[in-house]
This record gives C-alpha cells, sequence and structure tokens, in this order.
C-alpha cells in the first residue's frame, strides 16, 4: 500500500459576498478534488488545538500524527533544521522576516516585501549579519522574504507577532515585548537604518517594487525532539514543499525531503514537479506528504483572485497529476485537506475544523457525487476529529 497525503496550505476560507456567498473552494474549479472526495470518506478536522496558535507550524504537526501539546517547540527551530543550521541546547531561532514597513502611516505594508527574490534578500541578510552579528546573535538566509536569526542561549518567552498577521494594520501594537524583547527591538530598529539606503533596496524601488526596509523577529523557539515517522507508523517517507518550515518537520520526523527544481512557495511554483517528483519516491518509500503553499500565500495577502487560482492550480497540476501517475502504482490511499484556513477577510490563519479526504483506490464509491469544500461539513456521513494528530494514524490504519 503507498499512502499519499495532498496538503493545499490554506485553502479553506469564509464565504464571501465577492463570489456569492461562496467561498474560494466553492468558486474554483476543482474536478479532480471533486473525484477523490465523490469517491472517498469525507471528514472535518482541527488540526490546532486550543490554546495554540493557528500557524502551518501547529497544523502539519498535527497532520504529520504528533500531539503539538507535546511535541511543539516553535516555528523558527524547524526551520532551522531545515537549513541545516545546529542549534545547541539552549540556542534560541527566530524567524526574520525581510519586510516592508510604512513609516508614514506606521503600518506593516508588506510582511514579504513583494516575495523578494532570494539573491536579493541573500545580499542584504549578509550584509546585516556582518553589521549586527556578534558572539551571541547570528543571521541566516534562506529562501524570499523567510529567513532566520539565532539568539545563543537567548530567551524565548516575549511575546512575538507573525508579521502576516499584521498585513495593512499599524505595527507598533505588535512589536516583540516581555522578557529579552529590548534586544529584539534593537535588531530591528538597526536593520531599518541599514538597509534604509541599501542598494538593492534603491534598485528595487526604481522598479516599482516595495523595499525591504527592516526585519521582523517571530516564531522564537528551541530544538525540538520528535519521534520518527517510521518509528510511530512502521513506513518510510518523504517530505516535499518549497518551505523550509515543513521541510523541517519532515527531517525532524526523519522523513526523506526532496527538494523540486522550481518549487517556490508562491503562484510561480513548479506543481507539476512537485506531484510527479512525489509519486516517483513512492518506488522507494510507501509513503510521501506534498505541500503546496501558494493558497495560504495568497490568503495572507488578501488577494481573491489569486486564491482561486492557486487553488486550481493545485487541483489540476498536482492533485490531477498525482491520480494519473498513480494509475499503474497498485493499492494507494490519498488524504487531501488543507492544514489551516487562511481566509481572505482576515489575511491570517484561524484555528477552524478543515475538511479532509480519505480516497482509497481499493474502496472507491460509485454511488455519490460531491464537491470538496466546506460544504462537506454539512453531510450526513462526515467524520468528525478533534484531535488533529490522530487523523494520520485514521489515514494508515483506518482505525479511529
Amino acid at each position: 500500500m503507498k499512502y499519499i497525503v495532498l496538503i493545499g496550505d490554506g485553502m479553506a476560507d469564509m464565504p464571501l459576498e465577492a463570489i456569492g456567498g461562496l467561498t474560494p473552494l466553492q468558486k474554483a474549479v476543482t474536478a479532480n478534488m471533486d473525484i477523490l472526495a465523490s469517491g472517498g470518506t469525507l471528514g472535518m478536522v482541527r488540526t490546532v488545538p486550543e490554546g495554540f496558535p493557528p500557524g502551518s507550524d501547529v497544523a502539519n504537526l498535527s497532520i504529520l500524527g504528533y500531539n503539538p501539546k507535546d511535541y511543539y517547540s516553535g516555528r523558527a527551530p524547524l526551520e532551522a533544521a531545515s537549513m541545516g543550521i545546529p542549534l545547541g541546547e539552549g540556542d534560541a531561532a527566530f524567524r526574520c522576516n525581510l519586510v516592508c514597513l510604512d513609516f508614514t502611516e506606521t503600518r506593516m505594508a508588506d510582511y514579504s516585501s513583494g516575495h523578494i527574490a532570494s539573491e536579493e534578500a541573500r545580499v542584504l541578510i549578509t550584509d546585516l549579519n556582518r553589521e549586527l552579528s556578534s558572539d551571541k546573535i547570528k543571521f541566516y538566509p534562506g529562501i524570499s522574504y523567510r529567513h532566520l536569526m539565532v539568539y545563543k542561549d537567548g530567551p524565548i518567552d516575549m511575546s512575538c507577532t507573525p508579521p502576516h498577521d499584521i498585513t495593512g494594520r499599524a505595527f507598533t501594537q505588535y512589536l516583540p515585548h516581555g522578557h529579552g524583547a529590548d534586544v529584539l527591538l534593537s535588531l530591528m530598529q538597526r536593520s531599518q537604518e541599514i538597509l534604509r539606503d541599501h542598494p538593492v533596496n534603491i534598485e528595487r524601488v526604481s522598479r516599482g517594487k516595495p523595499p525591504a526596509n527592516s526585519i521582523w523577529l517571530w516564531g522564537q523557539g528551541k530544538r525540538p525532539a520528535l519521534p520518527s515517522f517510521k518509528a510511530k507508523y512502521g513506513i518510510e517517507g518523504s517530505l516535499i514543499s518549497a518551505v523550509d518550515l515543513t521541510k523541517g518537520l519532515g527531517i525532524c520526523a526523519g522523513l526523506k525531503v526532496i527538494d523540486v527544481p522550481g518549487a517556490t512557495g508562491y503562484l510561480d511554483t513548479n506543481y507539476t514537479g512537485k506531484a510527479r517528483y512525489g509519486v516517483d519516491s513512492l518506488k522507494d518509500r510507501d509513503f510521501v506528504y506534498i505541500h503546496v503553499e501558494a493558497p495560504d500565500e495568497a490568503g495572507h495577502s488578501g488577494k481573491l483572485d489569486d486564491k482561486i487560482r492557486a487553488i486550481e492550480d493545485f487541483d489540476s497540476l498536482v492533485v490531477g497529476e498525482v491520480m494519473r501517475l498513480l494509475r499503474d502504482t497498485g493499492d494507494y490511499k490519498i488524504l487531501l485537506m488543507p492544514d489551516h484556513p487562511t481566509p481572505i477577510a482576515l489575511k491570517t490563519h484561524t484555528n477552524a475544523s478543515v475538511p479532509f479526504v480519505i480516497y482509497d483506490s481499493r474502496n472507491v464509491k460509485t454511488d455519490t457525487t460531491v464537491s470538496y469544500d466546506e460544504g462537506i461539513a454539512s453531510l450526513d456521513d462526515t467524520v468528525y476529529i478533534d484531535d488533529g494528530h490522530t487523523l494520520m494514524s485514521y489515514f494508515i490504519t483506518g482505525q479511529r
């Protein structure tokens, strides 16, 4: 048996007047996801436990079968694992976004600096590290706007806000606060002085692009310790994602992380490549987790057309391609779902339950026609799972 998990990050949403009271999933053309829904077991699952921030770190940890109450250690340490950055026992890792702040109106203009290119970002982070690093502080370049800072023996109990949660809002009330926050605030302020007239930003502005004029530190945590996925389920597996957070989860879970050329985490990602590399990995392993970030990014930007496009691309280029390639694979099961909602109206995550489908090639329903969307919640035979970390066991074993 082969097991395939397909994650459309942030696909779930709320009804929108702009599209006649439909959600983006309901509005989008999703022929392949609808086939899986019509032939499979339908359910709703809460991936974020009460009291936890509704982030992709918590949600994907839960989907992989790890109870966040036992294993959650913060977002940044997972990204450090993906980037190959070793953390000492007392080291604190922080996510370091390159953001665009509107200082005139003191608002978060763009949490991604216009999805700055990795090449430009690398220059900025390298220069920031040269100017701001010390025996305690180091900066590490990542992908696009997503980077990392390591604070040796640093505290993590300050309060920090994800920048994508405050797009368009006054940022001053969301600055880090609490024990140790003074160091973060100093670094953020000093970064603004360095980035203000940086040649990369001058060139970006000349092209009509938003400048990356500040860092934003958040997502702090210490080194995690997860039991391997194989130890939990007796299955060797792989993981495919464009973002370091999800890759880090895979590494910490002992999954083989596969890099796909052209995978960007945005609308221009290599959807088909993810599907093909994922199915190809099943020649050597029995499990693959394919994560696509694009719908989430569109949700954070509040761009409805982009979110619908991302959902439709995920359906046709990932779900459809996986289904086509699996025809000659033998027995297989597919788990299809978002990790959490990212409503267009809110531009951030919520902890609401999300719809899932488990499609078993050995037991395909042929007498139903169902659309894959949030309406699954109102169907009579919908399975409800409150503890999201138990879904993986249900998917693999069929037992609740």
